[in-house]
């Protein structure tokens, strides 16, 4: 049996584009395929989320798969595997399901209903479908076909560690099935296709069964889906690998005696550089933006973001703005012309000196000095009249506003709200710790000088005031992702952290950061989602409590 395996990167709420989208597959892939089969909830987009509770979009979600049958009908000898939410039968009750519809010669043969829900975040399916009961076998050509959705593989009770073990679903539904697919959306953190392909190579193996998982590629909004779709024989042998961050329809045969291929994977590294860039491209296409703008202040996080920039939407539709203040370095606005020549970006130059004065001599009446170093004034003055700057270019020219925050300052609240930190249309680093920023940099550099060396190595400064550097208020970065990688990621205690070696003042000092900046980080721009526990809902502290 030949599968169209249909890597896609469908539009959330596009029903039409998607739709068009898959006519023109079945009439392209009808000579050289049995079977067609495309990602998780292809026809809405994933996720959908409020979109479902619309009248309208109900209506136009029900029109299309009304619809379905008659575009099988057109191509009877290709069958079609396609992910859509489906209605709740009255019987039943209300609402939707996240659902897999089978189709040959206008027949619906079978429908799988997804039975494990994620409640994560922007993955908090619960909250808009119901859960399916039990497990799907589509008789299809000769073969059995079990079909399963995203978590159903594995589900949230299945998971041990590091490491995932087929769901009791799967289990009750594998020895039924000559090929089990999986129609999924999974999204792209460093090491989980690792997990994903050991646990399908596992469970083809353990029951004799061929695999085939179809993920989606592409962002939409904060989520990046990598794609890696893959084949996996009964031996438990890997036949085909779809290529990383990039829309792809390949025909295979499980049967074949030549696999197809395997795509190489990239380095961690790699990956979550391409990650961004993927996620940068489809937010700005996705949302209507054709150019980007961004303050470059000689740093390391706006020159990482201009590069990601530079890649995503072509270096003649990114303008980085240099906004020296009287504290800024020649270097640094040095550095960054640099940088800006070595990327092929346009680069102007706006001192905010004159505008800084002029805020402190309109405030000095009602504020007084503002001189004293422990007094951040001044510096947040200086954040917020750059955050202004480039909304002016935005609104003047409909520039998309990039933020250079990192999720190291973003947890301890080292930024400025409504500040050049935290203000714009996308956060492009708020997910990567500061010492995967310099990772990422580092990739950037891996063939040749992009980032200049000075950028790479000065100490990070915010240049707010004489002489500043980060570790004037913050532990240094390697230390202060260590202790918040043990306290958020995996929930250690104070005592636990101390008895790892860290200062008990220094681990103190930062979980009393962390639950203090909450009202911040509530109020942070979207960012792009590339580690395995993003700032999110889920994550939510209170902002009017108390710890310790």
């Amino acid at each position: 049996m030949k599968i169209a395996i249909a890597q896609l990167n469908p539009v959330v709420g596009d029903l039409t584009g998607n739709w068009g989208r898959l006519e023109s597959l079945l009439a392209k892939e009808g000579a050289a395929a049995d079977l067609v089969v495309c990602p998780e909830l292809y026809l809405t987009g994933y996720p959908p989320l409020g979109l479902l509770a619309k009248p309208w979009f109900q209506q136009q979600l029900t029109a299309l798969l009304g619809q379905l049958p008659v575009l099988s009908a057109r191509y009877p000898e290709i069958g079609f595997l396609i992910g859509a939410p489906t209605p709740v039968s009255s019987e039943a009750g209300s609402g939707w399901y996240n659902s897999a519809l089978f189709y040959n010669g206008g027949k619906l043969l079978g429908v799988a209903h997804k039975n494990y829900l994620p409640a994560t975040d922007l993955m908090d399916e619960a909250a808009y479908f119901q859960p399916g009961n039990g497990a799907t076998v589509i008789n299809f050509k000769g073969k059995r076909l079990g079909v399963v959705i995203g978590e159903d593989l594995w589900a949230a009770a299945s998971v041990v560690g590091a490491k995932l073990e087929p769901s009791p679903l799967l289990v009750d539904l594998a020895p039924q099935a000559d090929l089990v697919l999986n129609v999924a959306a999974y999204p792209f953190y460093d090491g989980w296709t690792e997990l994903l392909s050991g646990l399908c190579a596992a469970v083809a193996q353990r029951f004799r069964t061929s695999f085939l998982l179809v993920n989606q590629v592409g962002a939409n909004e904060e989520l990046i889906f990598a794609g890696e779709s893959l084949l996996v024989s009964a031996e438990g042998t890997p036949l085909y690998v779809a290529p990383s961050f990039q829309e792809t329809v390949n025909v295979v045969d499980p049967e074949a005696t030549t696999p197809p291929g395997l795509s190489s994977r990239p380095s961690a590294r790699r990956a979550v550089y391409d990650a961004l860039v993927l996620g940068l491209r489809d937010y700005a296409r996705k949302t209507g933006f054709t150019k980007a703008i961004l303050g470059l202040s000689g740093g390391i996080d706006s020159a990482v973001v201009s590069c990601l920039a530079a890649e995503a939407l072509g270096p003649a539709n990114v303008l980085a703005l240099g906004m020296p203040s009287p504290y800024s370095s020649v270097g640094s606005v040095e550095d960054s012309r640099v940088l800006a020549k070595n990327l092929g970006i346009e680069f102007k130059v706006i001192s905010i000196t004159d505008l800084f004065q002029a805020f402190l001599e309109n405030l000095a009446p009602y504020l007084g000095s503002t001189e004293n170093p422990a007094d951040t004034t001044a510096e947040n003055l200086q954040a917020r009249i750059r955050a202004n700057l480039l909304m002016a270019f935005s609104n003047k020219y409909g520039y998309l506003v990039l933020g250079a925050g990192n999720k190291s300052e973003l947890a301890v609240g080292y930024c400025t709200l409504n500040g050049v930190d935290m203000s714009g249309g996308l956060a492009v680093l708020s997910d990567l710790p500061k010492t995967m920023v310099y990772a990422v940099a580092a990739e950037i550099n891996a063939d040749r000088e992009v980032i200049p060396a000075a950028i790479m190595t000065k100490p990070p400064s915010a240049e707010l005031r004489p002489d500043q550097t980060d570790e004037d208020s913050l532990p240094p970065y390697p230390i202060l992702d260590r202790v918040l990688a043990l306290y958020l990621d995996e929930d250690r205690t104070m005592e636990e952290i101390v008895a790892d070696g860290f200062d008990p003042e220094t681990v103190a000092w930062i979980m009393k950061a962390v639950h203090r900046s909450e009202y911040k980080r509530r109020q942070a721009i979207p960012g792009l989602r590339v580690t395995t526990n993003p700032w999110g809902p889920k994550k939510r502290l209170p902002v009017a409590g108390k710890i310790g």
